[in-house]
């Protein structure tokens, strides 16, 4: 194992999303040691020479390398993007089986390195394995984040700028609940600039069809994506980053990410996106903020489906005892 440097990073998976989310690091010069795991060492080898050649163009002289789980040690965080990925008329839920088994074997592998930092999950079903790994971790809530709906909240965003041609991130407007078929969006405290959203496409003749058609964009956008391209991987490289800089750099950003749930939103036990601060520590506080009557009922009908899926976790840990 080499001597850490700085910030460290290790992506565990080197799919689209892992390589996505390296490259978005690199060029954002968001962390100072980046180290690469995969089960195809020859192929993780030649991505972070690909990677290395990067180097004299990026922000910082980040060290890139191909590893092992020992590597992950010293590191600050240990994102995850290893798993079977979506394919074509699948749900989300539907991987939870094999993936299941997988990451049983990668955290307790991590763990057994030594690792005392962060775990950043962005395989789906990324509600209910940030579940897993926080149990077969051990580590406190707090350390184990999923990316939860954050990529829902850029698309959220980014439906609304056009159809306001408005900048997305001058949108406070977010998606919440399960990363798949079941997300919310909280039109109740979307807004521009002050001005109320939810008031705003109401008033209008056609307002609730148009909201229903922004939503339905917004949920349905992964499978258009996967029948086009294959996989999601460029966004969501992207996001992951933007929670890695908010951890690594103590930035107390909010941000829609997967997070246990402790009363907050009326619900108990449960991992699911909703907006929470993002600092050196992890996931330190969910920001409870009111929904409308339908928004809640919505919330919980979405927090109950991700506990039935749960269940497979705690039946996974029971036939393992």
């Amino acid at each position: 194992m080499t001597k850490k440097v700085g910030n460290k990073v290790a992506i565990i998976g080197t799919g689209a999303v892992g390589i996505s989310y390296a490259y978005s690091m690199l060029n954002q010069g968001h962390c100072d040691e980046m180290v690469l795991i995969d089960l195809n060492r020859r192929r993780v080898e030649g991505e972070a020479r690909d990677l290395r050649h990067g180097v004299p163009y990026a922000p910082t002289p980040t060290k890139i390398y191909a590893g092992d789980y020992a590597d992950c040690a010293d590191a600050d965080i240990v994102c995850i993007c290893a798993g079977l990925p979506q394919r074509p008329g699948e749900t989300r839920l539907d991987l939870i089986d094999n993936n299941l088994k997988i990451f049983h074997g990668i955290v307790t592998a991590v763990m057994a390195a030594g690792f005392d930092g962060i775990f950043l999950v962005a395989t789906n079903p990324v509600d209910v394995l940030s579940y897993a790994t926080w149990k077969f971790s051990g580590l406190p809530k707090e350390r184990v984040i999923g990316s939860g709906t954050i990529l829902d909240t850029a698309r959220l965003r980014v439906c609304l700028g056009h159809e306001f041609q408005i900048a997305p991130v001058s949108i406070d407007a977010m998606m919440i609940g399960e990363h798949g078929d079941s997300v919310i969006a909280a039109w109740s405290t979307a807004n521009i600039a002050g001005m109320p959203l939810k008031e705003v496409l109401e008033q209008e003749e056609n307002g609730k069809e148009r909201m229903k058609k922004i939503h339905d964009s917004v949920r349905n956008a992964a499978y258009d994506i996967i029948d086009a391209k294959g996989a999601t991987s460029l966004a969501i490289g992207m996001g992951l980053s933007r929670i890695s800089n908010a951890v690594l750099h103590n930035q107390n950003v909010v941000l829609t990410v997967s997070t246990l749930l402790e009363g907050e939103f009326g619900q108990n036990g449960v991992y699911i996106g909703v907006p929470t601060v993002i600092n050196r520590q992890g996931a330190v506080r969910v920001i409870n903020k009111p929904l409308d009557g339908q928004e809640a009922a919505l919330f919980a009908e979405s927090a109950a489906l991700l506990k039935s899926y749960q269940e497979k976790v705690e039946e996974f840990l029971a036939k393992l005892a």
